[in-house]
């Protein structure tokens, strides 16, 4: 497959998100350029981690200061530690299953979806069957962190349609995994890496394949497509951080768009999912600025 009949490649061209690629290339790039992460990578891959576990956390309704995240280590109390324990235990696996998701991606989906909800659950690890419902997208309503530029709102938040039924699920997470595995091969490459991840997060989050833990999953799926796509391979740009910042509102409204497949529409979600990678990658700027003072 060329990158001409890469089925992607038109998103790419939308009105806007050419602008988006770049500022996310450039904001990558300086934060790889930092001269902490020549001696202390590690360091922030992990932090990266944590934070980002946190802050898809917090997405799902378990809004937990950072530091209390750091210092729990029983997160079987109530359903918000939960889900604070299976945000972390995803985001600690995630970087380690690219090689499976190189041939794979429906086996790591389900192997995510395996560390959120444990082996004792009998749904662990399958998609949704015909009559089975799935769970909320946004429990919880983050307000847009101060001196962060959000998206233009107005009027009443976007009335989501159902998750689909579990025939067209199976269908489209096909498709979707087709699609992944081809471009590991080498058949489309030319489509920029923020427009494939942002395209597996919203389908992910349309699609809600299973019966728990979604969004958790797509927000980690579309961090490994960062990694596979080589934009970010160490793993330290934070998007889920950034995704909390500009708040659930934002977020709902941009995957109205998604959801809607109209250009616009599309343009919007690809752009708000840049928005949100270029704040995470300030999160980790300033893990490194820390780093670099001695404070970390």
């Amino acid at each position: 497959m060329s990158t001409g009949t890469d089925p992607l490649a038109p998103l790419a061209q939308l009105p806007g998100v050419p602008d988006a690629v770049a500022e996310v290339r450039k904001a990558v790039d300086r934060l790889y350029g930092h001269r902490v992460m020549r001696r202390r990578a590690a360091e922030v891959t992990s932090e990266s981690a944590l934070r980002g576990a946190r802050a898809s956390a917090a997405l799902a309704g378990a809004d937990w200061p950072l530091e209390e995240v750091r210092r729990r280590s029983d997160f079987s109390a109530d359903a918000e530690a939960r889900t604070v324990g299976a945000a972390l235990r995803i985001a600690a696996e995630a970087g380690q299953l690219l090689s499976v998701w190189r041939h794979s991606p429906l086996q790591v989906l389900a192997r995510l979806h395996l560390l959120a909800v444990g082996d004792a659950d009998p749904a662990a690890g399958r998609p949704r069957r015909a009559g089975e419902a799935s769970e909320e997208l946004f429990p919880l309503e983050l307000k847009p962190v101060e001196g962060v530029e959000a998206d233009a709102v107005a009027g009443p938040p976007p009335v989501l349609p159902p998750a689909p039924d579990a025939e067209e699920v199976g269908a489209r997470l096909d498709q979707l995994s087709r699609l992944l595995v081809a471009r590991a091969e080498g058949q489309g490459v030319g489509t920029p890496a923020l427009v494939v991840a942002s395209v597996v997060h919203g389908e992910l989050l349309a699609l809600r394949p299973f019966g728990s833990h979604n969004g958790l999953i797509a927000r980690a799926a579309q961090r490994i497509v960062l990694i596979a796509e080589g934009l970010d391979p160490k793993s330290i740009c934070p998007a889920e951080v950034g995704l909390a910042e500009l708040g659930t509102e934002a977020y709902r409204r941009a995957l109205a768009g998604y959801l809607a497949g109209t250009p616009e529409g599309m343009a919007a979600w690809i752009a708000h999912c840049g928005r949100a990678l270029r704040l995470g990658v300030r999160e980790s700027t300033a893990v490194c600025e820390a780093m670099q003072r001695g404070m970390v």
